[in-house]
């Protein structure tokens, strides 16, 4: 291999379109994305010269919304070997907590060449000092040892959660006074946004949305409002439950199973999500969460989905247990590493 170099600058649409297809292939040969809808959303839309490439309606997704953050406000590097792009990562900038959150992914045919140690060698300097947290979608074992060999320690797990369509849901019953109707482009935003805040606000990503997270997902081929339910009490808006159904190029309905075996195909491309429920505090213990789970549920069930995933930390013990009282097992785990400054590498053979 000759020519090794590792770059960061604005991205051209030409780099754009060669990472994509990397992240695609990743994709095919791991059996799960590796990269978030975040950093999806931030290649597709936030580089210099994206514009008239079509790219924004590629269809690729990535990742989970649990993921998501501030589009538009890290850094991009490249890894090049021989003249293309073998490598690449997203950087955020240092969040609330003071700690910095990365992702990288390594092109299959480039891989076992020390070029994800070196990838993640830059990243560390470039933290400057703050912690340094990565996600590893799956948790593979070659990420997984990656971090390890690095002076990462896994500390956050996100579980996927699957369940099929096929079956019976209950009616969602909502607590008295409150209606249901489904969200309006150009009149909900304002509103959403600080409902969100309020409901994820010790949430590490969800809870920072921005105006240009929300509208960057309402450009997306999937955004759809009859599948974004909002709940409201005496006007004001008190829950909701955005879904989304995946298309099958997307790497969450690419027929595999979370442990990497080839999946039902036929039903894994028919995929919707719960994407995103959220409740006003006030209306924590009511039950408003669980109607409106069951309200995109059903919606999902009714345009002819096959099967529902969601994502839900591993931590959030009573969110779990309802999704598990209304079916959904868990198919898949993503993890979080961590490495505080000064934390020093392991020695390894890979």
């Amino acid at each position: 291999m000759t020519g090794q170099r590792i770059t960061t600058a604005e991205l051209t649409a030409a780099q754009v379109i060669e990472i994509l297809a990397l992240v695609s292939a990743a994709t095919v040969a791991d059996g799960v994305a590796p990269l978030s809808e975040h950093v999806m959303l931030h290649l597709r839309y936030d580089s210099a010269d994206i514009a008239g490439t079509g790219i924004a309606g590629t269809g690729i997704a990535g990742g989970d919304p649990a993921a998501a953050g501030r589009s538009g406000a890290g850094r991009d590097f490249v890894v090049s070997a021989d003249g293309e792009i073998a490598g690449y990562a997203y950087l955020d900038p240092p969040s609330a907590d003071g700690e910095v959150t990365g992702e990288l992914v390594i092109h299959p045919d480039r891989r076992r060449q020390g070029l994800g140690r070196a990838l993640t060698g830059e990243l560390i300097p470039v933290a400057g000092g703050h912690v340094l947290r990565v996600w590893a979608h799956g948790d593979l074992p070659a990420a997984a040892a990656l971090a390890r060999a690095a002076g990462f320690e896994r500390f956050r797990a996100l579980w996927q959660m699957r369940r099929s369509l096929r079956e019976p849901l209950d009616r969602p019953v909502l607590p008295a006074g409150r209606t249901l109707r489904t969200f309006v482009p150009g009149r909900d935003e304002d509103d959403w946004l600080s409902l969100n805040g309020r409901a994820f606000a010790k949430h590490p990503e969800q809870g920072g949305w921005t105006r240009h997270d929300l509208e960057l997902r309402e450009r997306e081929p999937w955004f759809d409002p009859a599948g974004f339910f909002i709940a409201e009490h005496d006007g004001l808006m008190a829950g909701f439950h955005w879904t989304k159904v995946h298309s099958p190029a997307s790497g969450e309905a690419a027929g595999v199973r979370g442990d990497g075996s080839p999946g039902e195909r036929k039903s894994e491309q028919s995929l919707g999500e719960v994407y995103v429920v959220g409740v006003d505090p006030a209306e924590q213990g009511s039950g408003l969460g669980r109607a409106l789970t069951l309200a995109g549920l059903r919606h999902l069930q009714d345009v002819g989905i096959a099967q529902a995933m969601l994502y839900v930390d591993e931590d959030n013990v009573p969110a779990i247990r309802m999704y598990e009282a209304l079916g959904f097992t868990r198919a898949r785990v993503d993890a979080m590493y961590r490495r505080p400054p000064g934390a020093s590498p392991r020695e390894t053979g890979r």
